[in-house]
């Protein structure tokens, strides 16, 4: 189980928009629920800064989310979602929330997974489920992680072996690359020769 986040008190009475000193006599009348470390510093858990803000943390509320990288592969979504279902269920997650994607793990705009953090952001879910860790992102999986993680929710990877090989994925993902700087190049000239007929 991941561990609560724990916030320094400076952080927290940021978030919370109250004064140093509130915070101190709060811990020290015990209306905080705070934790001191070795070095004397005290520490606010995620859940008391939830609390103090009239947002109580949701509980294994999950999203699933899917991604394949071509329209052709597009029966394999349904597999995932059936397999973060039922992985979700045997935990005894309720999902909250399904989103997909069919394109390249190399693109950072896609709008499934924009939908994801959207979710986070609004404190509406406190797990991510994934089939494969390369489902979710092909580079930086441990920057989306930490984010989430910020955001108060973890990154659940379902199997930790990639379904497919690195060399087949990136393949791939270098084909939709080439395909799509293809059809923006394209699309440039089109534009380009209606312009130049439109001008004779």
């Amino acid at each position: 189980m991941r561990e609560e986040k724990l916030y320094s008190t400076g952080k927290a009475v940021r978030l919370l928009g109250i004064h140093f000193n509130t915070m101190k006599k709060w811990i020290y009348a015990c209306k905080v629920d705070a934790i001191k470390t070795l070095g004397g510093q005290y520490r606010i858990p995620e859940s008391e800064i939830k609390r103090l803000l009239g947002q109580p943390a949701p509980k294994n509320q999950a999203i699933i989310y899917a991604r394949v990288s071509s329209a052709d592969r597009k029966d394999d979504l349904k597999r995932q979602r059936e397999m973060l279902r039922e992985y979700a269920k045997e935990r005894g997650y309720k999902v909250v929330a399904v989103f997909e994607d069919v394109a390249s793990g190399l693109e950072d705009d896609r709008q499934g997974l924009k939908k994801v953090f959207d979710v986070l952001r609004a404190g509406g879910a406190d797990v991510v489920l994934v089939a494969w860790k390369d489902r979710l992102t092909r580079f930086g999986f441990g920057y989306l992680k930490n984010h989430a993680e910020e955001l108060g929710a973890r990154v659940e990877v379902v199997n930790e072996r990639e379904e497919h090989t690195p060399h087949e994925e990136l393949v791939e993902d270098l084909l939709a690359i080439v395909t799509s700087f293809a059809s923006k190049l394209y699309g440039m000239r089109s534009n380009k020769t209606k312009k130049s007929g439109g001008e004779r």
